[in-house]
């Protein structure tokens, strides 16, 4: 299964992303999306679960959930804004991976015995992690 993970749009999406995604068939959004729009149009590319980030305060986007657990190839994937927020042990947890946003610098660890990684943001250059 091909996934596409994008961050911090902060209510922009530039016109790479959707040649970026294309092909994924779930778009994964790790919060500060900025409009509800931006969820819309990228649902038009492929199903999207998305959370919030610390700047998604008012409207439809503040509803979203802090956190989410998503089932990908059976295996589970806990998905959080920032990092410095993660208040559990993903090994523990049996997490394959632990995605996030917030700090718009890409990396990827397996440091704590699971995958840790995080997309460049999408309302910069650097774009997307797929």
């Amino acid at each position: 299964m091909k996934i596409g993970v994008i961050s911090d749009t902060h209510g922009l999406l530039r016109p790479e992303v959707a040649p970026a995604l294309a092909g994924v068939e779930r778009i994964l959004h790790l919060g500060d999306v900025g409009k509800i729009s931006i969820l819309d149009e990228l649902n038009r590319i492929a199903p999207v679960t998305a959370i919030r980030g610390n700047t998604d305060r008012e409207g439809a986007c503040g509803e979203l959930p802090e956190t989410d657990v998503v089932l990908i190839a059976d295996r589970y994937v806990y998905m959080l804004h920032d990092l410095d927020t993660l208040h559990l042990d993903p090994a523990a947890g049996k997490f394959a991976a632990v995605l996030f946003g917030h700090s718009h610098v890409p990396i990827s660890t397996g440091a704590r015995a699971c995958s840790i990684s995080i997309p460049a943001p999408a309302a910069r250059a650097g774009l997307i992690c797929r």
